[in-house]
């Protein structure tokens, strides 16, 4: 029986893109035990999110995808715990608009096992929203952290730069849909949900994108 467990932090910001800002509540994940943690997503407050990590070892700082509402507070936490920032290279453009004299620490692969407290994090490049968009599946915690791939309801918009409707869809038929029903998707924004809830009428969006 794993002692790691799964922690949720709301933190509010805005997202930009393409000339347009919008009010945003982002879900920050923290995975790991009382020793040690990673942090998906570092939203807006890197206060708040160093308060959550408390005294626990800090081992990554993990981004499921660059906009700036995902990434906005990374190297601020990164500077205060010495964890590196990990993101997927073809993000790379996107990072660069919000941090543009900072860079990633490592790069995030497809197939990629990140591990923290015992429990494996399995990377799964899932473009659309974004080209380096990736979801994290935990299988011992029968979780799914799905970033802005997948939400209850359907898949990450796709109306703005860098994003592709065709992409996405394909992203989720062959990486997300495969997975066990019964694993909890852990979303960026929003509710959790799960595979087996969203097949259904992720259907229709799948049609669509055929």
């Amino acid at each position: 029986m794993t002692a790691a467990r799964i922690e949720r932090l709301v933190t509010s910001g805005q997202f930009s893109l393409d000339g347009g800002t919008w009010d945003v509540d982002n879900n920050v994940w923290i995975v790991g035990d009382d020793h040690e943690v990673i942090v998906i997503d570092a939203a807006h407050d890197a206060d708040a999110i160093a308060a959550a990590v408390g005294a626990r070892a800090l081992r990554a700082v993990v981004c499921t995808h660059a906009h700036n509402d995902h990434i906005d507070a990374a190297p601020d936490l990164a500077a205060r715990t010495g964890a590196p920032v990990l993101l997927h290279p073809d993000d790379l453009p996107l990072w660069k608009q919000t941090h543009p004299d900072r860079a990633p620490d490592a790069e995030l692969t497809d197939g990629q096992t990140l591990t923290v407290a015992g429990v494996e994090l399995t990377v799964l490049h899932t473009p659309g929203h974004a080209p380096g968009a990736v979801c994290l599946h935990a299988p011992a915690l029968g979780a799914l952290f799905s970033g802005d791939t997948l939400f209850a309801g359907g898949p990450g918009a796709t109306g703005r730069s860098y994003s592709d409707f065709p992409t996405i869809v394909e992203s989720i038929r062959n990486r997300l849909l495969t997975l066990p029903p019964q694993t909890v998707v852990h979303t960026g924004h929003g509710d959790t949900t799960t595979i087996g809830a969203e097949a259904p009428h992720l259907q229709e969006w799948l049609d669509r994108g055929h």
